[in-house]
């Protein structure tokens, strides 16, 4: 293809069977398993294994990989030196890109990562790192959380799943209810994969240059990091914060579409209809003001705006995507803004190395071409005559 497509849109960049994506029926499928079976069904663990090795794992299999990724949560103190030395006020996103390229200075390895045949030496690498990383990522996440208000962090614990042991270290030793570990578990599962969004393809490109994971990683929290992609979330609390309160939704909302603003949470490139991870989240959302018997003013007020949106966007094929309810539901469990896009990486991550392990084996390095619109060859001019 010659032709130049903006932002490559829909210009296939790669053959993968990791997870697949229909917009216009709002159908996400992981390995073929559609993520509301897996939201309702599974474990982030499971997850976690599908993504990574292809199929749902038999109860040995699964048990094996839950204990792996429980005896790899803990980092070296070296990491959390480098961690004590970031300023606070520094951006989550940018203490996690840090601490994860250094990984490798402390984890160091010799084995090439192209992967010449299944079993190989290389895969075994691979999946072995792979296992690592996904570990650790929630560990250094929950350790940035209190070590930036002077605290120490929290131990892991290894009896606690992936998900509540997070929301234990996060929270300074405490353990979470089981319906907020639930709605973690469950946030982390629709988080973990998207076919080949920006993030993704920046682990793919960095990949097949053959580079150590940690900068497969790392690049990836950088891709992430940008408003237009993991950062939403945190704009649409701030969005709904400027709304105030439910009556006050419909006139912000038209308002802002005369002035042809940014809807944060509104639409999506590949979805038409409600993106159905939004949709999960909602449901959880109502599940957790149930228990606490009362629904949060930003809650009601998120429903207001949705509903005036589905009659002035739905027309338009714009709906809710899964940055609208995220956010409001991280809020609700104790989890500041500028925290949300860290969760999202932590959970982004199994796709990303499910993505990086099969890029390896079929590797090819990325060298795309342009479109030149610039001078034809001139002569050189030199400074006395300029």
């Amino acid at each position: 293809m010659s032709e130049y497509q903006p932002g490559l849109e829909g210009v296939p960049a790669t053959k993968s069977d990791i997870s697949y994506l229909d917009g216009k029926q709002g159908i996400l499928t992981y390995r073929g398993y559609r993520i509301v079976d897996l939201a309702e069904n599974s474990t982030f663990e499971e997850t976690a294994y599908l993504l990574l090795d292809g199929e749902l794992p038999s109860t040995r299999q699964l048990a094996e990989f839950d204990a792996q990724l429980r005896e790899h949560r803990r980092v070296k103190y070296n990491i959390r030196d480098i961690m004590k030395t970031m300023p606070k006020t520094g951006h989550p996103m940018e203490m996690l890109q840090t601490a994860v390229a250094s990984l490798g200075m402390f984890y160091p390895n010799d084995i090439p990562v192209q992967i010449r045949s299944p079993g190989d030496e290389s895969d075994k690498y691979v999946h072995g790192q792979s296992i690592r990383i996904l570990a650790r990522m929630a560990t250094i996440v929950a350790m940035w959380q209190q070590m930036r208000i002077g605290n120490d962090p929290t131990q892991p614990r290894n009896d606690l799943s992936y998900a509540a042991n997070f929301l234990y270290m996060f929270h300074n030793g405490v353990e979470p209810d089981p319906l907020v570990a639930r709605i973690m578990d469950v946030s982390f599962i629709l988080h973990a994969e998207h076919t080949i969004n920006a993030s993704t393809f920046a682990a793919m490109i960095t990949g097949s240059t053959l580079a150590m994971p940690s900068y497969v990683i790392a690049a990836a929290i950088g891709t992430l990091a940008g408003p237009l992609h993991g950062g939403a979330n945190e704009h649409v609390i701030q969005m709904l914060q400027e709304i105030g309160k439910p009556e006050n939704a419909r006139p912000w909302l038209d308002k802002k579409l005369a002035a042809k603003e940014v809807i944060w949470g509104m639409g999506h490139r590949e979805y038409k209809v409600k993106d159905p991870r939004a949709t999960l989240l909602q449901k959880l959302m109502m599940e957790l003001a149930e228990s606490r018997g009362n629904v949060s003013p930003m809650f009601e007020t998120a429903l207001a705006l949705e509903e005036a949106c589905e009659e002035t966007l739905a027309p338009k094929g714009i709906y809710a995507n899964i940055d609208y309810y995220s956010g409001i539901l991280y809020r609700e469990i104790g989890i500041p803004p500028d925290q949300f896009t860290s969760i999202f990486a932590v959970a982004r991550t199994a796709g990303w190395l499910a993505h990086w392990r099969q890029q390896v084996a079929q590797n090819r390095i990325f060298r795309p071409t342009q479109i030149y619109t610039g001078y034809d060859v001139r002569d050189y001019t030199p400074i006395p005559e300029r």
